[in-house]
């Protein structure tokens, strides 16, 4: 059974930075494509960053220059590095196994949703 456990989150001003990370139980990120979603007050839940098994990274245009995924294979997890933050920001961020069936159809969460991490921007 995979289980995702995301931290790090936190409240800071804008312009500030936080660290997140996903751990993984029950597979390995270096197999998977990884995906950060978050879900802000208002809004669904949408995709930010997205890393593939052979470590090609995707954005979505407001993040990009801003935010880093990446992958810790010794911890089975896989960050998001968030700077520059704004209120914009604000939301509930998940981690989790991403896949689609071709290059052209959008990524879906594999698995169940962990609980998330509230990352709150202050303006």
């Amino acid at each position: 059974q995979v289980q995702l456990v995301e931290s790090g989150g936190g409240s800071v001003q804008a312009g500030g930075s936080l660290s997140l990370s996903c751990e993984v139980s029950g597979t390995y990120v270096t197999v998977n494509h990884m995906g950060w979603y978050r879900h802000a007050p208002g809004k669904t839940r949408e995709m930010v960053a997205v890393i593939t098994s052979n470590n090609i990274k995707n954005y979505i245009d407001v993040v990009k220059g801003r935010f880093t995924i990446s992958r810790d294979d010794d911890k089975n997890a896989v960050l998001l590095e968030m700077n520059d933050l704004t209120s914009e920001d604000t939301g509930v961020y998940y981690c989790n196994v991403v896949r689609r069936t071709s290059p052209s159809d959008r990524w879906r969460a594999a698995y169940d949703w962990g609980q998330g991490t509230q990352v709150t921007v202050s303006s």
